[in-house]
């Protein structure tokens, strides 16, 4: 991201990105879930957190 956001900004983003994931894989939207996934993630590198593994995506 260009922007810096603060740790909390950042949870913030997190705890969306989450919630915004699991709404696709109810929905079944793959292409929703990947872009989700990898925000997740990205997130999680810039907060210094271990990497979520998303099997069902091929991201692990």
């Amino acid at each position: 991201m260009s922007t810096q956001y603060n740790k909390g900004q950042t949870w913030g983003a997190l705890k969306k990105a989450w919630k915004a994931y699991k709404i696709a894989k109810v929905q079944n939207d793959k292409a929703k879930m990947l872009e989700y996934a990898k925000r997740i993630r990205t997130l999680q590198e810039e907060l210094g957190l271990p990497k979520a593994s998303f099997p069902e995506l091929n991201l692990s």
